[in-house]
């Protein structure tokens, strides 16, 4: 009967001792941020520290974002990050011959309001009012769009003299697809559809196709763009994925936010010179997106160009826009609308 009792302490302890050996680092340890907050603001410089539940010994912590170290001055951390959004703070602690690992989820958002631009037109031409844009974009000064099946209308592809409307070539997708937004690069034409989780490749010379890919994790098919190395997606969230040109994974994501908030709805889009244009879903204007961080840096009200259009019943939003690098000018329409036009996007 003794000899139990003296084992039944023993076993206590060693059952105590394992218990502490198994608690996990989140147990441990905390990050505090001043005022606890969920937003900050790119380069903002915040009060950090780790509570320390069990009072342990700590020797050494260091903070990262995406792997990218923060420099740390006293007490203050220096939100310094490459992209934006919603991101995890991660810290490692170094302590009494160990290392944690803990994680805080934080919005690191821009650290300045966005610019307020509009427009002027340079040029009035033709547009089909029968369709229903979704993608347009310029290659050696000639116009290709895409659309969707906007009322009885099959999606296409098309090649236009944009002076003119005149087609010069069009292939029609099948009907259980709804097309959206195109690119062009390496004498390619890439093209999204919906919600179909499915995109296409073909030869840009006579539209033939050359394969499909699969979406990774984003949810729709939106707007496409490229910068002349990677593919920029857009799926209607506040993300704009980067696509290889050549296995067509998604290998990376932005998000794009602005001072206050991290904003969806970026629908066609435009590469140019490190900034990418896109329409507003639903709305009468464009953001400019820092095509790096996903800083909404600028917002352009387009309202009156859908003024200026015929009026009929199949008549939709603004949608499509393409930079004419030979002419530095923009050209924007809308699903059926029936002109193209051709500005200049300035300061307001």
């Amino acid at each position: 009967m003794n000899f139990i009792k003296f084992f039944i302490p023993i076993g206590m302890a060693i059952l105590i001792l394992a218990c502490e050996g198994e608690q996990k680092p989140k147990q441990l340890f905390e990050i505090e941020l001043a005022g606890k907050k969920k937003d900050y603001k790119n380069l903002e410089s915040v009060a950090v520290a780790i509570k320390n539940k069990k009072g342990k010994t700590i020797d050494k912590v260091s903070y990262s974002i995406d792997g990218q170290i923060l420099e740390l001055k006293g007490d203050k951390l220096n939100l310094d990050v490459t992209r934006l959004g919603l991101k995890e703070l991660k810290a490692v602690i170094e302590y009494e011959g160990k290392t944690a690992e803990i994680t805080k989820n934080i919005r690191v958002l821009s650290n300045a309001a966005p610019e307020i631009y509009t427009y002027e037109i340079i040029n009035e031409y033709p547009h089909d009012l029968k369709a229903f844009t979704q993608g347009l974009e310029f290659y050696n000064d000639t116009l290709y769009e895409s659309t969707g099946s906007g009322g009885n209308a099959k999606s296409f592809i098309r090649k236009v003299d944009f002076k003119t409307g005149k087609v010069l070539q069009q292939k029609d997708l099948a009907k259980e697809y709804f097309g959206e937004g195109i690119t062009i690069l390496n004498d390619k034409l890439y093209q999204l559809t919906w919600r179909k989780g499915l995109g296409f490749v073909y030869r840009l010379s006579d539209f033939k196709e050359l394969n499909t890919f699969q979406y990774g994790k984003s949810k729709e098919g939106w707007g496409l763009c490229n910068d002349g190395n990677m593919i920029y997606k857009s799926d209607g969230t506040e993300k704009i994925w980067l696509l290889d040109p050549e296995t067509l994974t998604e290998v990376s994501h932005i998000e794009t936010v602005t001072n206050k908030s991290i904003f969806n709805k970026a629908n066609e889009l435009e590469y140019v010179d490190g900034k990418i244009y896109a329409n507003v879903w639903q709305k009468e204007s464009m953001m400019i997106i820092d095509a790096e961080s996903g800083a909404i840096e600028g917002v352009i009200n387009m309202a009156g160009l859908k003024n200026r259009v015929k009026k009929h019943d199949n008549l939709d939003v603004l949608n499509g826009v393409a930079y004419n690098p030979t002419r530095g000018t923009f050209f924007v329409t809308g699903k059926n609308w029936d002109k193209l036009f051709e500005i200049k996007i300035k300061k307001k």
